[in-house]
């Protein structure tokens, strides 16, 4: 076993009251309570489904703006579908060390697609406390079935199944982040690749930590794709950075976290903001999560879109292939 390619923690032995040395971060970066006074203020939620179209987009472009998150509710996609990716993800974590191993990412991999524990190719940075899988589900010419396990038996069908779905939640979003910016409602979407836009699926498994105070399940980021989707579990751990604090995402069975990626940043010329966000871990529990990442196609060049540059208004952002994007994100290197 490959353990310089991937070393899963849920299988790591140690004292029960450590952690090993790699996956401390320093103080600064170590989870910590934040007291606030009065109420601790909430990520949006948005009903996908409010009869009146112009408040939706008023909603989703506000949240997009001051928070670039929110979460949303009746979105169409059926709690018992999302219940059974949840429970075929599970199932997976479940399996034996050598069994996820088979799925694992080629060493000499350019994608990310694959079973692992590391993503950022950064020797100097600590280790995280979980694990990933990462594969497409849509568009069908992208996708390569190495990476979809075959144990437990129905999680193909469940994966494909809620790809159809997801792509309806995506052209809503899209349509409304796109007239939130007085544009045409295709305007985003196609800056993004348009049919061609990458679904990438990645399943996070953060194991039960002894010392959740000492590490983090994935440091503050964000995120390199257009859009995220994600479907939490019940385990909190989500937390994002707006105004010099941490705050932690609210669980909300069934509803969606839609995240604002670095492309819709770019595209929207900063109009849009990608949250800052970063995930915990917990003391007995498993804490899973679901996101999908929208990804422009590598050799898709991405900057503002030209209906919003103007005199007083100039670009903010270079326009590049996101797969040079990508590159320099992954490998921590100036854009």
């Amino acid at each position: 076993m490959e353990f310089d390619r991937v070393q899963a923690i849920a299988s790591l032995s140690f004292d029960k009251e450590t952690i090993p040395e790699e996956f401390i971060w320093p103080e600064k970066e170590q989870p910590a309570t934040t007291t606030f006074d009065g109420r601790v203020p909430e990520i949006p939620t948005i009903d996908l489904n409010d009869p009146n179209p112009e408040n939706l987009v008023r909603l989703i472009a506000d949240a997009s703006k001051e928070w670039g998150i929110f979460q949303v509710v009746n979105h169409g996609i059926p709690s018992d579908l999302i219940a059974k990716l949840q429970d075929v993800g599970k199932k997976f974590f479940e399996l034996p060390q050598e069994e996820k191993e088979v799925y694992a990412k080629p060493h000499d991999s350019k994608s990310i697609e694959g079973y692992g524990s590391k993503l950022q190719n950064n020797p100097q940075v600590k280790k995280s406390w979980v694990d990933h899988l990462f594969h497409i589900i849509w568009p069908p010419s992208s996708i390569n079935y190495q990476f979809w396990p075959n144990n437990p038996p129905s999680y193909r069908e469940v994966n494909e199944e809620y790809a159809k779905y997801m792509r309806e939640v995506t052209d809503k979003l899209f349509t409304a982040l796109s007239l939130g910016l007085g544009l045409e409602g295709h305007a985003l979407k196609e800056g993004a690749g348009g049919e061609e836009i990458e679904y990438m699926l990645k399943i996070n498994y953060y194991p039960p930590c002894p010392r959740p105070d000492l590490t983090l399940g994935v440091a503050a980021h964000t995120d390199l794709s257009a859009l995220t989707i994600l479907v939490p579990n019940e385990v909190p751990g989500l937390q994002i950075f707006k105004d010099g604090n941490w705050f932690e995402a609210k669980y909300i069975p069934n509803a969606l976290i839609i995240h604002i990626g670095d492309q819709i940043e770019i595209l929207s010329n900063g109009k849009y903001k990608a949250v800052l966000h970063r995930t915990t871990v917990a003391k007995d529990k498993a804490r899973m999560s679901w996101p999908v990442f929208l990804e422009p196609p590598g050799e898709l060049v991405v900057g503002p879109l030209p209906h919003l540059i103007k005199k007083d208004n100039p670009p903010k952002f270079k326009a590049k292939k996101f797969e040079d994007y990508m590159y320099c994100k992954l490998n921590r290197l100036p854009q």
